[in-house]
């Protein structure tokens, strides 16, 4: 099958088009690192606290429901390659009204997810050097990446294959000591046996639902690669090789290491919490600075994460434009990239920073909680389009279908299933509540707009 970027409808119209900068080895190390990312290493220290023992069983459950939106995204991306990904195929497959929908609530996320990401990196930098403002370091590391984002995809790629190979090697070397701590043969540790795991569920179920939902939010960030492949040599085949890996490094990175950590820590030790989990248990071996080392662990990978957020918004955003779906500033790429679109998601996260010094309880609260919920949205349009375009594709191309869903679609209406489950729980808890509801009004008011945009566009 050839390699060259299938358009989405009215894409080729966008007033530039992006380059093929990525390599084979940018991708796959993206892909690596990707499923490695902030909400691992910074947000698990909340879902072992309620979950206890049962974050394995919760990050496994998880991650089964995220294998299959890989799977189903994968085959999608792999027949279309674009740099629209699921908002493409939502158009495709659905009606200009859900690419819209699906498209521009993932921007908000992401663009939210940039300025998040950029205070959490700046609290453990001023941790090192107190007195140091925090909204200095955001802009700092704003600045960076803004720049690296607006030069070439070439740099953004050289980023993320250095900081995926530092949190791979990282994890790697944690996993490594943790199997071997708890075997009973790292020097000078003792093995804590299944001491730790007397008590599966101490939460009791509840406990086990608060750690569900903490772990599919933990997930978020792997679409990332399916972006990034229209910008690489081989598109499909980058596409095609990431998907086929993604259930044992969601296994390995994230299971695994849930699994090494609730057994070398007691789930209720404050320091999972305080310090977070991986330096919790790295300092429960005695090994000299350990902590300190996953601490500029964990600092790569919300730059990582930065990076990588930057980079996905002005794709999505340049897609929309090239759909029709947005401001034509925004589809402005000369010379391969988008940088009108790269300036204006900076500036949206930038702006989120602000707003958390400014307006913590009110508007910055509101914008969570309306991001809360977007990543199930998503999914859920994902699993609709694979529903329909599987098909399409079976009749008209099935050359294109390099990737397929396992047991289609019996295991498309699975994961369907598993998505309302998840509304649901989230429904039951007073936090998660809030959340579901303000990504339900946005989602609404999107697609309310979309939809007339879509019919004035038919009436032309």
């Amino acid at each position: 099958m050839p390699s060259t970027t299938v358009t989405t409808p009215q894409e080729s119209d966008a007033p530039g088009t992006l380059s093929h900068g990525l390599k084979q080895r940018h991708l796959s190390m993206i892909a690596l690192g990707g499923v490695i990312g902030a909400g691992l290493f910074v947000g698990s220290g909340a879902g072992i606290a309620a979950a206890g023992p049962s974050i394995v069983l919760a990050y496994t459950l998880s991650g089964l429901l995220v294998m299959l939106v890989m799977r189903m995204l994968g085959e999608m991306s792999a027949a279309y390659p674009s740099s629209g990904s699921f908002s493409a195929h939502a158009e495709r497959a659905i009606g200009p009204w859900a690419g819209f929908t699906a498209g521009w609530s993932f921007w908000v996320l992401l663009c939210t997810a940039v300025g998040l990401e950029g205070i959490g990196a700046a609290k453990i930098v001023t941790g090192w050097l107190p007195g140091t403002p925090e909204w200095a370091w955001v802009a700092l590391f704003m600045v960076v990446f803004c720049g690296t984002n607006l030069a070439a995809v070439k740099n953004f790629g050289e980023f993320e294959f250095w900081f995926a190979a530092l949190k791979v090697g990282a994890i790697s070397l944690f996993l490594v000591l943790g199997v071997l701590a708890i075997a009973g043969v790292l020097p000078g540790t003792d093995s804590p046996g299944a001491s730790h795991l007397t008590d599966l569920l101490p939460n009791g179920s509840e406990g086990l639902v608060i750690g569900v939902l903490a772990s599919v939010f933990a997930y978020g960030g792997l679409e990332t690669v399916t972006i990034a492949a229209a910008e690489s040599e081989n598109p499909v085949k980058g596409v095609a090789s990431a998907v086929r890996t993604a259930m044992w490094r969601i296994a390995l990175f994230y299971v695994g290491s849930m699994a090494v950590i609730v057994t070398l820590v007691p789930w209720d030790s404050g320091a999972v919490t305080e310090k977070g989990p991986y330096v919790a248990a790295l300092d429960s071996l005695g090994i000299p600075g350990a902590g300190q080392v996953m601490n500029v662990v964990v600092l790569v990978a919300l730059l990582s994460a930065m990076n990588a957020n930057i980079y996905g918004s002005s794709r999505i955003a340049y897609s929309l434009v090239a759909r029709g779906q947005g401001p034509k500033v925004l589809g402005r790429a000369p010379g391969g990239v988008p940088r009108v679109a790269v300036l204006a998601s900076s500036v949206f996260g930038f702006g989120c920073v602000l707003l958390s010094y400014w307006r913590p309880n009110d508007v910055f609260s509101w914008l969570l909680n309306m991001i809360g919920a977007v990543i199930l949205v998503v999914w859920i349009f994902i699993a609709v389009s694979q529903l329909r375009l599987r098909g399409q594709l079976e009749r008209e191309a099935p050359e294109r279908l390099t990737v397929r869903m396992w047991a289609f679609p019996v295991l498309t209406w699975v994961a369907l299933a598993g998505m309302a489950g998840i509304f649901v729980l989230m429904a039951r808890e007073a936090d998660t509540r809030v959340q579901l509801y303000s990504t339900g009004a946005m989602t609404v008011v999107l697609a309310a707009v979309g939809y007339a945009w879509q019919r004035r566009r038919a009436a032309r």
